[in-house]
C-alpha cells in the first residue's frame, strides 16, 4: 500500500503529467455538482489580483488555495474527493486564458469529468444558453464563465500579470490518499459538518516520509505512536485551558505545537489558514532536510509546555501571562538559557509589569508603590488593570502557601468568564428599567425568605411583594424609595458616593455578574457560597471576601463595611508585596 502523498502544486502543474499529457480528474457521483456563485468566483479572482499587485513581492511568496484531496484511479485519472468546486473554477479560468490567446499559444489544460454529467466536455466547448438550462450544474458553470469573462473585460491592462500570478504563484495543497483508502469515507469526514483538513493532518503526511537509513514502516509506527502520545496530553482539558484562552476549541489541538514551532523558527504572520503547513512543506523540501529533526523540535515544545504545567510555580506564572495575551514563544525567548530560579524571577517580573503596567521598584519603595498603584485605580475606567491585579492576587495567594498543593483552575476561570464586580451595591442607576428593578427585588425577596422572620423583615417583605404587584410605570416611580429602604436594612446606605475602589471589587462569574449585578452584599454572598458548597469553581480570594476572611472580626454577615473593605485592600497589598519581592520563590 502506498503512503499518502502531499505537496504544493502550482495551478500550472495541475494541467499536465510528466509526459505533458492532460491530467484527467474525475468527479464521482457522491459529489454534488458545481455550485459556486458569482460572489465566490469573483472573490477568488480578486484575491489573485490583489496578490499580483502586492508591494515588494518576494520570490518565495505564493497564494495558497485550499487542499485538493485526491485518490489515484487504476485508469490513470484522479478521483476528486474534496476540492471539486475550486478545481472546476480553475479549469474555467484556464479555458478563458486560452480563448484570449491565438491557437498556437494556447496551453494544454486538464480535463474534468463528472460521473453524473458525461457530456460536460461538449458543453464546455459550446456553452449556449439553451444547453445551460438543461440541468442545474450547467447553469452554474455557464454563470461562472460569464462572471470570469466580465471580470477580465474590466481589467484588460492587467490580464497578463494576473495570468502569470495565477499560473505560477497560486498553489494548491495536493493531498493524495493512500491506495486502497475509502474515498467515500474520506469525503464524508471532510464534508459532513464541513470538517476541513487541519494543518496538523497535512503536516503529518510530510513527517511520515522515511528518514535516511530508516525503513518506511518503522518510521510510520514510531511517528504514529509519538503523535498519539502528544495528542493525548493535549486532550487534558486543564492542560489545554492553561495553554489557550479560546478553550472552546477542541479538534486539531496539536496544531498549536506546529504553529509555535514555525513562528519560533521565523515564520512570518499570515492570514492564510494553511500558513503553518506551507512553512513546513517548504522547509522539508529543502536539500538535506530531515523530518525527524522537525518532529523533534515539535516534541521539545510539548515537553517544555508540560514542564511548565507540572511545576506549580511556573503553572501560575505562565498561566497568568497566557491569560493576559502573552505569546508562548515570547515566554520561551524570555527564559532561554536560564536555570529554574532565574526562570521564576524573570517570569515574576514580567507578570508584575503586565499586571501593574510598569516594572516594580525594589527595596523600601515597593510597599508605597503598590499602594499608590492600587489607590489610583477606579472602576470602570481601569477595569482591565483591576481584573489583572485581582487575578494576580488569587495566584499569589496560592503559590505563597508552602504546604498547599492547590492550583488555580484556569479552565473554569476562562469558561465561566470571571470578571470584576462590586462586593456591595453602589447605586440604582444600573436598574433603570422596570424589568431590572423587578428582578432585583425578586432576588432580594428570595434571600429575605431565608432569614429568621421578625417584624422588620416581614414588613420589608410585604412592601417588596406589594411593589412587584404594581403596574410597571407606577412601580418605577416608587422604586427609589423602596431601594433606599432595602439598602438601609442591609447596612449599605452609609456611603455618600459609589465606591469604585479596589477594596470594593472582586472577581465574579458571568452568571452572577449578569443576574446579581447590583444585588446587596448578602444576596451575592449567598450566591457565591452556594456555588462553592456545590463544588463549583470560585476563586480562592473571592470566597475569602464573602466569608469576610480578611476582616479581624467577622461581625454581621449581611454587611460589607468600610472596615471590611480597608482590611481587604490591606491583604491585597501585603500579598502582592510578598509576591513582588520574590521571597516566595524559595518556598
Amino acid at each position: 500500500m502506498k503512503d499518502q502523498q502531499i505537496r504544493l502544486k502550482t495551478v500550472y502543474e495541475l494541467r499536465v503529467d510528466e509526459f505533458d499529457q492532460p491530467i484527467r480528474y474525475f468527479i464521482p457521483a457522491y459529489q454534488r455538482g458545481f455550485r459556486w456563485n458569482a460572489t465566490q468566483v469573483t472573490q477568488l479572482l480578486d484575491d489573485i489580483r490583489e496578490f499580483a499587485r502586492r508591494r515588494n513581492p518576494q520570490p518565495e511568496e505564493f497564494y495558497c488555495l485550499q487542499p485538493l484531496v485526491l485518490l489515484a484511479r487504476q485508469d490513470g485519472a484522479y478521483e476528486v474527493v474534496d476540492g471539486q468546486q475550486r478545481l472546476t473554477t480553475l479549469l474555467l479560468i484556464l479555458r478563458h486564458f486560452n480563448e484570449r490567446a491565438a491557437k498556437k499559444y494556447q496551453q494544454t489544460i486538464y480535463t474534468l469529468t463528472y460521473a453524473t454529467r458525461p457530456d460536460l466536455g461538449a458543453f464546455l466547448e459550446d456553452p449556449t444558453d439553451s444547453k445551460a438550462t438543461a440541468n442545474i450544474d450547467y447553469f452554474h458553470i455557464a454563470q461562472a464563465m460569464k462572471v470570469i469573462e466580465g471580470w477580465f473585460a474590466e481589467r484588460e491592462s492587467e490580464v497578463e500579470a494576473i495570468k502569470d500570478t495565477f499560473l505560477n504563484k497560486a498553489k494548491v495543497i495536493w493531498f493524495q490518499l493512500s491506495a486502497g483508502e475509502n474515498p467515500v469515507a474520506a469525503f464524508t469526514r471532510l464534508n459532513v459538518g464541513k470538517i476541513p483538513l487541519t494543518n496538523a493532518e497535512l503536516i503529518r503526511a510530510l513527517f511520515l516520509r522515511a528518514a535516511p537509513g530508516e525503513p518506511a514502516e518503522t518510521r510510520r509506527l514510531r511517528i504514529a505512536y509519538e503523535w498519539d502520545l502528544v495528542e493525548k496530553a493535549l486532550q487534558d482539558s486543564a492542560f489545554w485551558a492553561f495553554l489557550r484562552n479560546d478553550t472552546g476549541k477542541s479538534g486539531g489541538r496539536i496544531d498549536i505545537l506546529f504553529d509555535l514551532a514555525a513562528r519560533h523558527q521565523g515564520m512570518k504572520p499570515a492570514s492564510d489558514e494553511y500558513a503553518t503547513f506551507n512553512y513546513f512543506s517548504q522547509k522539508l523540501a529543502q536539500s538535506g532536510a530531515d523530518p525527524a529533526d522537525a518532529w523533534l523540535d515539535v516534541k521539545k515544545i510539548q515537553m517544555l509546555l508540560a514542564e511548565w504545567f507540572e511545576d506549580r510555580h511556573l503553572y501560575h506564572l505562565v498561566g497568568f501571562l497566557i491569560w493576559d495575551g502573552v505569546d508562548v514563544n515570547s515566554v520561551r525567548t524570555l527564559v532561554a538559557g536560564c536555570n529554574k530560579s532565574e526562570v521564576k524571577e524573570k517570569l515574576r517580573a514580567m507578570v508584575v509589569e503586565r499586571a501593574f503596567g510598569a516594572p516594580a521598584p525594589t527595596g523600601d519603595l515597593l510597599a508605597s508603590w503598590i499602594g499608590d498603584r492600587m489607590d489610583s485605580l477606579g472602576y470602570p475606567r481601569d477595569r482591565g488593570r483591576i481584573r489583572s491585579i485581582l487575578l494576580l492576587f488569587n495566584l499569589a495567594t496560592l503559590v505563597q502557601h508552602r504546604q498547599s498543593n492547590i492550583r488555580f483552575n484556569f479552565e473554569s476561570f476562562k469558561t465561566a468568564n470571571w470578571d470584576i464586580e462590586h462586593v456591595r451595591s453602589v447605586a440604582s442607576a444600573e436598574l433603570g428599567s422596570p424589568t431590572l428593578q423587578a428582578e432585583w427585588l425578586a432576588q432580594t425577596s428570595r434571600y429575605l425568605e431565608l432569614l429568621p422572620q421578625d417584624p422588620t423583615t416581614g414588613a420589608l417583605q410585604n412592601k417588596i411583594q406589594s411593589h412587584l404587584g404594581l403596574a410597571p410605570k407606577e412601580g418605577a416611580t416608587l422604586f427609589e424609595q423602596l431601594y433606599a429602604e432595602i439598602l438601609k436594612y442591609f447596612g449599605e446606605d452609609d456611603a455618600a458616593d459609589p465606591d469604585n475602589t479596589i477594596g470594593n471589587l472582586t472577581l465574579l462569574d458571568q452568571e452572577t455578574n449578569r443576574s446579581y449585578k447590583n444585588a446587596v452584599f448578602p444576596v451575592k454572598r449567598h450566591r457565591v457560597l452556594r456555588l462553592d458548597a456545590h463544588g463549583v469553581f470560585v476563586p480562592h480570594c473571592t470566597r475569602n471576601v464573602f466569608l469576610k476572611s480578611y476582616s479581624p472580626q467577622v461581625g454581621h454577615t449581611m454587611y460589607w463595611t468600610q472596615e471590611d473593605a480597608d482590611r481587604y485592600r490591606q491583604a491585597l497589598a501585603e500579598t502582592l508585596h510578598t509576591f513582588i519581592s520574590g521571597m516566595w520563590i524559595y518556598a
